[in-house]
This record gives C-alpha cells, sequence and structure tokens, in this order.
C-alpha cells in the first residue's frame, strides 16, 4: 500500500494498480458476456427451379455493424449480413442475418470503447456468423458459402478517417461511442 495525499492506493509489484474490493476496480476491462443469433431470413424464391440453373451463381454480400448500450457498462454489438446470390435467370437465395455479442465494458477512454466496438469485437463475431450463414445455405440446399474474412480493423480505420475529414470541412461532429450525429 502507498499513501499518496491522504489516498490510499494498491500497488502491485510493477507498481500498477491492482483490483480493488467492492467494485472500486478502476482498470479498464472489456470481453463478450455472449453472442446470439437476433434475426434469421433464408429465401429460396425460386425453388425448385434453381436447383437446376448451370450457371454459378454471383454472391453480393452485404454487412453493417451497429452498436448500443443495453445496460451501464454493456453494449450490444450487431453484425447484420446480407447475402444475395443470383443468376441471369433470377435471385437464387437470400440470406439475411443479425449475429450479436454483448460486450461488457468498464473504464474504457471512449476513443477506444468505439473503436472496440466497431472494429474488434466484429471481427470476433465474424467466425461465427460466417458458420450460421454456411450452415443456412446448406439448409436451403446449396453448397455450403464461406464468406471471406473481412479487416474489420482496416474498414473502421477507413471510415474514421473519413469521418474526420468530412468534420473538418465543416460536416457533423460524431458521437465517440454511439457513432450517430
Amino acid at each position: 500500500m502507498a499513501e499518496e495525499e491522504g489516498v490510499l492506493t494498491n500497488l502491485d509489484a510493477t507498481g500498477g494498480n491492482e483490483p480493488q474490493p467492492n467494485g472500486a476496480d478502476t482498470l479498464p476491462a472489456v470481453g463478450i458476456i455472449t453472442q446470439y443469433v437476433k434475426d434469421l431470413s433464408v429465401e429460396n424464391p425460386n425453388a425448385p427451379d434453381a436447383f437446376q440453373w448451370p450457371e454459378p451463381p454471383q454472391v453480393d454480400v452485404q454487412f453493417n455493424i451497429a452498436a448500443e448500450v443495453t445496460a451501464p457498462d454493456v453494449h450490444e454489438v450487431r453484425l447484420k449480413l446480407t447475402l444475395t446470390a443470383s443468376s441471369q435467370r433470377g435471385t437464387i437465395y437470400i440470406v439475411d442475418l443479425a449475429y450479436c455479442g454483448l460486450v461488457g465494458m468498464r473504464n474504457v477512454p471512449e476513443d477506444q470503447a468505439h473503436a472496440f466496438l466497431y472494429a474488434e469485437a466484429p471481427r470476433l463475431l465474424f467466425p461465427f456468423a460466417r458458420r450460421v450463414v454456411a450452415d443456412a445455405v446448406r439448409d436451403a440446399g446449396f453448397p455450403p458459402l464461406m464468406v471471406d474474412p473481412v479487416d474489420f480493423n482496416g474498414i473502421y480505420a477507413q471510415q474514421l478517417a473519413a469521418r474526420r475529414a468530412e468534420e473538418a470541412a465543416g460536416g457533423k461532429p460524431i458521437s465517440p461511442v454511439t457513432g450517430n450525429a
């Protein structure tokens, strides 16, 4: 224990803070509490004809990331994937997935919290969402679709730079944690 200006603080062997009793912990902490499928829709609008179409499908993959506070120190991160497979003859299948994770976050600076919620958490959730998509496509009667990996950190950095450039040009400032203007 060290005493500074009448305040007691615990120091570990390296001089850093150790967890405090009774919820007085000031160390940053982040973790995935749970993850789940929030919404899943699979459409096979041209079945059974689509099973006979000889040409390989063209697959369009769209994704979106959202985060919202659900409780003190808890955020829901939603990774939304929409895949549309089509050919010259029409739509073969559509998979729409909202895959979520509850993220516990305490004592994290806003800029780091935003980066975790919009880059790192989606990176951690993606392999599980990818498996759900592959299973859904297979269960619709087609070969499983393995969605290519996504560089969430790279996309986050690009979008952050674009938003800062927009803000510098006189655009609306962006709220760091929610991402909303």
